[in-house]
């Protein structure tokens, strides 16, 4: 009869056994992951994109597919929009004219084009996709608002667009306004230095004669006497005359007197 302690490893070892080839030994369920935007909103009558990628652990093969359903806006329901397998794509007669397989599955890319976008096409998009045999995964889902060209929300790239232009023409201004400042007050230093320096080099002028006493005398009291002002001469010329009497001679005559008393 065997010992009890050889019993119980033995069945250690067959219970360690079983739990590696538990781990080890079998294939692990595998699932495609799937994500989209939550939200696309579409100008009416527009072109809009219904963005959907995927990761799968196996290569893209050709039996993968792309599986697109909508639920509209207040229906419970879903119903098959497009199925895209082996390169084609099958819209239903509904989307026939207006939805686009422009995904690339190689590149884990199965977005589609909806083309003239209708109010009626608001709803709820949901994108499945297939890669035997990674065949598990929950469909992606986006929600479609197709709205008049008065209610598209400002795309935020243009506001920073702007932000950025309006910031550098106010740097732009702000330089230009400092230059011309600076320009200013170094030419007015530059011209009170000429001027100091002209002064410095100038002769001093020589002081003029002191005349304030005769014209204080003139203004402050009468004078005792007469005062003469300056007298202009001429003198006449009588060669113009023919006598036999006469000869050339120039008179000084007193011609006026300029100056009142």
């Amino acid at each position: 009869m065997e010992p009890k302690w050889f019993n119980a490893i033995w069945n250690g070892i067959i219970f360690s056994g079983l739990t590696l080839f538990a781990v080890f030994g079998t294939r692990p369920t595998l699932a495609v992951d799937i994500h989209a935007p939550a939200e696309v909103i579409v100008e009416n009558g527009t072109t809009g994109v219904l963005k959907c990628f995927f990761k799968s652990n196996e290569v893209v093969s050709s039996g993968a597919t792309v599986h697109w359903h909508i639920r509209q806006l207040g229906s419970d329901e879903t119903s098959t929009i497009t199925f895209f397998s082996n390169g084609k794509n099958y819209p239903v007669e509904a989307f026939k004219d207006r939805v686009k397989f422009i995904g690339d599955l190689n590149k884990k890319d199965a977005s589609i084009q909806l083309l003239h976008a209708k109010f009626s096409d608001n709803g709820t998009y949901f994108c499945d996709v297939k890669n035997p045999p990674d065949v598990a995964g929950t469909p992606a889902r986006t929600e479609l608002r197709v709205v008049a060209r008065e209610s598209l929300p400002q795309d935020s790239t243009v506001v920073i667009v702007g932000a950025v232009c309006g910031a550098v023409i106010g740097i732009v201004l702000i330089t230009v306004v400092t230059y011309l400042i600076i320009k200013r007050h170094h030419t007015r230093h530059d011209y009170e230095g000429c001027t100091s320096v002209e002064s410095m080099s100038s002769p001093t002028p020589r002081p003029r004669k002191k005349v304030e006493s005769s014209v204080e005398g003139s203004v402050g009291g009468r004078p005792s006497g007469p005062v003469q002002g300056p007298v202009i001469y001429a003198q006449l010329d009588h060669s113009s005359i023919k006598s036999p009497n006469s000869f050339h001679k120039l008179e000084p005559v007193v011609y006026a007197d300029i100056r009142k008393n």
